[in-house]
């Protein structure tokens, strides 16, 4: 056997890709959650652990530069100025998928018989987008072309490696290894390695027909009959047309060609034993007789297969169809599932929404019936749709902790964190605190570490958690420490939009967990001194005045309010009219319960002047408002409901801060409410020539948070801008539409 057929065979392990031993994990039987291991990471349940670079081990990335030394000097030499000017797009950055499919055509254009400059290319773009299965075939075709069958098969199996659960892969991958080897064991074992994988994938049908098809050309009848018993195992596509077929094979060919080694093993012994056994009654032996008569008379199917005894075929065939009954009840109970499944693929245009909720109720189903491979495997398909959003993963965490099986849960956010959703705050903050939670304060100072210096510095979230995280430590020092850097790093920023969120958050945190009043205050005059004085700024100083035991400090407030409400020329006002009046009227309200008569009719006289409003009519309208937004409150919780929760990463990060109300006194969290998943598979022709996407494809608008109610008392519903994290024209997850939220607690999601 030469080595390219050893690696077919055994799977391929190389350092840069980890330790992988796919044989091994073929032949695992799928039974608890140390196999499953096996299978998710590309290691036997005996072999190594390492993940490779597909999956998820950042250490093995391939940076982004443009072709180098490592794949051929003149690799550099021959670059034209389109290349040149592709390469600095995507060093720039790495997510710009069209950029990366231009610079691959222009590549292939330019390349001829220079494979370097197109292992180049290809490698480093899958290291970014390791499950364009198209991709890693038009790779294998290249090193095919000239003529190098090992490096065909270190490709493929990199490819199996990074898109493990993709049934087009593993056709391609088997369909080469039919036209490279002639070996059938050899064949066949990669035929087993692919399907312990994706053999049981509702969408399968054309590994299993590409099997069967092999299979008859060997004319192996015991292995075609093996193959369609494995297939009646399971509730994939077009069960009816296997059954069909299956019992055609058994009626048109004897059942000693049909069987196993094992069944004929135990056919011959239960023969034995019927011969061994005392003679029957004469009626036994007339019944008997009747029965040869009949098998006499078999339609010319059954004497075209020889002796075949109808009693034999019956119970052969019998086994077979109570298992396809038994798999057809099962997928009667998926179809609606598999059958709203429009693009089982990877792709990096967003899903739509109902796609989404889709997939977690099948998730939602899967799990219910307990079968852990099963639940497994789906979230592996899932991951393959959803790999550009951050809850799929979170969720699979989550699911593989509770079950126990802490290896998968590390490998899957292993993945999340290093490759697939790296780029996105939402699931670093989650690995922060899950490392939190697990005793590794080290591994969440670093997650946090990474957002505050790469992916999102700035991030109010971040700071938030951070510094909570902090205090629950014991070191509170720290966490003053840590909103001050920021704080620092935001003044020297022209136009921050954060920085009054920053200096609001630490007054309050301040405050909870020093009980230091005037420290908190002084935050916030500061804050006035860095910053442009706001509604949002005010209403939060205006709440901390009044939340403090009496005497109160109200004198020094006046002028803060007044620049606002009343600008001058020469000063900049970011606040609306609406706003300004909003801030009067709060501002009044607060000089009713604290102040005295006369600042009172200051304020209510400069009121009317400003907004053409008497103060009944202001009265009246705020009455109004208090008692709408109460019946409000009033119907949600009589109804039963709860405020919707923001679900997408977009969403969550960018706008959740902007667009939820505040209330200082701590509140109990409101539940999230859970998402709620065509069989037209094959090679998708989405991906064109091997995988091409649309050229003209840019990263969708995160939708607009929604703004809420706001009544004095709470930080207000129009706060600050949202901040934005994503790089340009990175991926980002399709946001689902929600239901407005009722006013919340700010603080009622954070730990």
């Amino acid at each position: 056997m030469g080595d390219s057929e050893a690696m077919v065979t055994q799977g391929y392990t190389s350092a840069p890709y980890g330790e992988y031993n796919a044989s091994a994990a073929a032949t695992a039987v799928e039974s608890t959650g140390q196999e499953n291991a096996s299978l998710v990471n590309g290691t036997s349940p005996e072999g190594g652990s390492s993940v490779p670079v597909e999956n998820g081990k950042a250490s093995d990335e391939v940076a982004v530069t443009a072709p180098g030394a490592e794949h051929g000097e003149n690799a550099v030499s021959t670059l034209s100025p389109e290349e040149e000017r592709l390469w600095s797009i995507v060093r720039a950055n790495s997510l710009e998928f069209n950029a990366w499919t231009a610079l691959i055509d222009e590549t292939e254009t330019t390349a001829q018989d220079n494979i370097a400059k197109i292992r180049k290319v290809y490698d480093t773009f899958l290291a970014e987008f390791p499950l364009c299965y198209g991709y890693w075939k038009k790779y294998a075709d290249h090193e095919s072309r000239v003529g190098a069958m090992d490096k065909v098969v270190e490709v493929y199996e990199r490819a199996v490696q990074g898109v493990t659960y993709s049934v087009d892969i593993w056709i391609h991958y088997c369909t080469f290894a039919i036209n490279t080897y002639g070996d059938p064991d050899t064949i066949r074992r990669l035929f087993d390695r692919a399907l312990v994988y994706v053999g049981t994938d509702f969408l399968s049908s054309p590994l299993w027909d590409k099997y069967i098809e092999y299979e008859c050309m060997q004319q192996d009848w015991s292995r075609v009959a093996m193959i369609y018993s494995k297939i009646l195992e399971n509730p994939i596509q077009n069960l009816d047309r296997y059954f069909a077929n299956f019992k055609e094979l058994a009626e048109t060919r004897p059942l000693s060609e049909l069987r196993s080694a094992e069944e004929s093993t135990a056919v011959a012994a239960a023969s034995d034993a019927s011969k061994a056994a005392p003679s029957e009654s004469d009626g036994k032996a007339d019944e008997g007789k009747s029965q040869a008569d009949v098998s006499s008379e078999q339609s010319p199917k059954l004497e075209a297969a020889g002796s075949t005894d109808p009693e034999e075929l019956k119970k052969y065939i019998g086994v077979r169809e109570a298992m396809y009954i038994k798999a057809k009840e099962f997928e009667a109970k998926i179809i609606g599932f598999e059958m709203a499944i429009r693009r089982p693929y990877f792709h990096v245009r967003p899903l739509n929404a109902a796609e989404l909720e889709n997939w977690h109720n099948y998730l939602d189903f899967i799990e219910k019936d307990g079968d852990f491979n099963k639940v497994v495997k789906l979230y592996e398909r899932c991951l393959v749709a959803c790999a550009n959003y951050p809850e799929y993963w979170i969720r699979y965490v989550l699911s593989m902790e509770t079950s126990g099986s802490m290896d998968l849960a590390d490998n899957a956010l292993a993945r999340a964190t290093q490759v697939f959703v790296k780029r996105q705050p939402e699931i670093h903050l989650f690995a922060a605190r899950l490392k939190e939670q697990n005793g590794d304060i080290a591994g969440a100072r670093a997650a946090f570490q990474l957002v505050h210096s790469e992916i999102s510095p700035g991030l109010v979230e971040a700071v938030i958690k951070h510094a909570n995280m902090e205090q629950r430590q014991g070191k509170p020092e720290d966490a003053f420490a840590l909103y001050e850097q920021v704080i620092a790093l935001e003044k020297g920023k022209e136009n921050s939009t954060v920085l009054p969120l920053l200096y609001a958050q630490y007054s309050r945190f301040s405050y909870l967990v020093s009980g230091d009043a005037e420290k908190a205050r002084k935050i916030l005059v500061e804050a006035l001194d860095h910053v442009q004085p706001s509604k949002p700024l005010l209403e939060t100083l205006l709440h901390f005045e009044s939340s403090l035991p009496a005497p109160r400090q109200i004198d020094y407030l006046a002028p803060f309010v007044e620049k606002v409400i009343n600008p001058n020329s020469d000063s900049q006002n970011i606040a609306s009219s609406t706003e300004r009046e909003e801030l009067s009227l709060i501002y009044i309200e607060f000089l009713g319960l604290f102040g005295d008569v006369k600042s009172i009719k200051k304020a209510e006289d400069q009121h009317a002047k400003l907004f053409r409003r008497s103060t009944s009519e202001l009265r009246k309208r705020s009455a109004d408002d208090f008692l709408s937004s109460d019946r409000t409150k009033m119907a949600k919780i009589y109804n039963g409901t709860t405020p919707a929760q923001p679900v997408s990463a977009q969403a969550q990060w960018s706008g959740g801060y902007a667009a939820q109300p505040q209330t200082w006194p701590q509140a109990q969290a409101a539940p999230a409410q859970p998402q709620q998943w065509n069989p037209a598979y094959g090679q998708q022709a989405a991906y064109g020539a091997y995988g091409g996407y649309p050229a003209g494809y840019t990263a969708p608008q995160a939708q607009a948070p929604v703004p809420q109610a706001a009544a004095y008392g709470a930080y207000p519903a129009q706060a600050y801008p949202p901040q934005s994290y994503a790089p340009p024209a990175a991926p980002v997850a399709a946001p689902v539409q929600q239901p407005a939220a009722a006013p919340q607690a700010y603080y009622n999601t954070y730990y």
